[in-house]
């Protein structure tokens, strides 16, 4: 049995949060104990339902007022009303132990952390969760309030209902699946796929998996471009509906449509820690961790989900993974038992949950092997 996309993106993202929710219990700590949680994505939220569940106090800070449900954004460029289902109220949840606000400065050595307009909160430990930035519509990174954030994915639907034919830049996970939104809401759309790379979606997955969607977007009338950089880029008006809009590529092709989407760029978002932790970073700006994820050379210092150097797909699952061993090595360390280790494990398989059952049913119906999360 098969689900809609609508059941997919809410279900599967909430049984993990409250799977790792209900995973805690009671902990006896000292009443000078204050956990900090920067980030109030996926591995923020989970963190912060670990210590709530434990009784262990904590602040979670995050420039926006609202959880961004992201696995959903895309979902929302296409569906008139869907977006308000997106973001979650923080205050709702956590009442006072939630803080609206951008972290400036991180200072180790005095634990505290000090948020645009000046006021610093003192830590006995950290955790950052800073996830991950890219482009509208599949990152939402603006500081605006939940009603405005809202508006933006409206009034992306109206472009995307307006454009005759969309291009979209990009062909791994995001730029799929933004592809098959506008394809299965309007499928009379004439939508194109320009990727870099001659395979569709994301490295970890297995060949035959990118192999049988990419079978599976040509059967449903999505165009493909593989092997082609568009090099005009900085110079396209993106999620505006125009007239004779030219995409240009690195091998001289020119394609012509109404409304341009970029699903490339995504990067770790660093900008809270980098000066801090400036010799602690890896190559894409992530933060190093030990096997207990806590950054180098800091025992009560925690990096989880996007911002971790782990190597591992950057998912909702694994962010909610890395929730709970910081929140448990932080009580093991407070009661002086051995710290537990991280252990990556090996995606084999990711699915696709577009709204169409039918395109779930076409992709899981295929003959592949080992098609189990691990």
């Amino acid at each position: 049995m098969f689900f809609s996309l609508e059941t997919w993106i809410f279900v599967i993202p909430v049984l993990i949060l409250i799977y790792i929710f209900r995973m805690g219990s009671g902990a006896s700590v000292d009443s000078n104990v204050h956990v900090l949680i920067v980030g109030g994505g996926f591995g923020g939220m989970a963190a912060a339902n670990q210590l709530k569940s434990k009784g262990i106090p904590f602040t979670l800070v995050d420039m926006r007022d609202a959880f961004h449900h992201n696995c959903a954004a895309l979902r929302a460029s296409v569906e008139k009303g869907f977006a308000q289902k997106t973001f979650i109220p923080f205050s709702v949840t956590y009442g006072e132990k939630f803080k609206q606000g951008k972290v400036l400065q991180i200072k180790p050595e005095s634990q505290t952390v000090t948020l645009e307009g000046g006021e610093d909160i003192h830590y006995t430990h950290l955790i950052i969760a800073t996830g991950s930035q890219g482009p509208f519509p599949g990152k939402f990174n603006e500081t605006v309030s939940r009603e405005e954030a809202i508006q933006a994915y409206e009034d992306m639907v109206k472009e995307v209902q307006k454009a005759e034919k969309v291009i979209v830049v990009g062909g791994g996970s995001a730029g799929v699946e933004m592809a098959a939104e506008v394809k299965t809401d309007y499928p009379d759309k004439e939508v194109t796929i320009i990727h870099s790379h001659e395979d569709l979606s994301d490295a970890e997955m297995q060949p035959r998996v990118r192999s049988a969607i990419k079978d599976i977007l040509l059967n449903k009338g999505v165009h493909l471009l593989l092997g082609h950089k568009v090099t005009n880029l900085n110079q396209l008006a993106l999620n505006k509906t125009q007239e004779n809009v030219t995409v240009v590529t690195d091998k001289g092709q020119e394609v012509t449509a109404n409304l341009v989407i970029c699903c490339t760029g995504i990067k770790i978002n660093s900008d809270a820690y980098r000066n801090a932790f400036h010799d602690k970073l890896a190559t894409d700006g992530a933060l190093k961790v030990n096997d207990y994820l806590q950054v180098e050379g800091f025992s009560n210092i925690y990096a989880i989900g996007d911002c971790a150097n782990v190597k591992e797909p950057k998912m909702a699952y694994h962010a909610g993974l890395h929730a709970k061993i910081a929140v448990d090595n932080i009580v093991k360390s407070l009661t002086g038992t051995t710290l537990k280790p991280y252990k990556t494990g090996t995606v084999k398989l990711l699915f696709y949950f577009l709204k169409f059952d039918n395109w779930i049913s076409e992709l899981a119906d295929r003959p592949f092997s080992h098609t189990t999360i691990q």
